[in-house]
């Protein structure tokens, strides 16, 4: 799925005119038409905005993961060094605290 098509589903999924997401991230209607229909490409900070708005992760209006939910607040990405190769991990709060 191309993540155009995401951002129209997402839009009609809150059922939602393109005129009310385009106010809610500060563009134009004709610019937000533009990028559901792939036309034009969407700059990274309002990518940004509307996952916060539509409470999704970037990664899934990119269309790299069909799981919709953002990582959860308890864990965060660390990056540990192990027998001199860098491993992206997830930690949670209490491993990070060295409980």
């Amino acid at each position: 799925m191309y993540f155009y098509q995401r951002l129209k589903d997402l839009r009609d999924d809150k059922d939602m005119t393109q005129h009310q997401v385009a106010e809610i991230i500060g563009t134009y209607q004709t610019h937000y038409s533009k990028y559901e229909r792939g036309e034009r490409e969407i700059p990274f900070h309002l990518v940004i905005k509307l996952a916060k708005f539509y409470n999704v992760s970037v990664d899934y209006i990119a269309g790299l993961t069909n799981d919709p939910n953002p990582i959860n607040n308890k864990e965060k990405y660390s990056i540990k060094q192990e027998n001199n190769i860098n491993a992206i991990g997830i930690l949670n709060i209490e491993e990070r605290k060295g409980k």
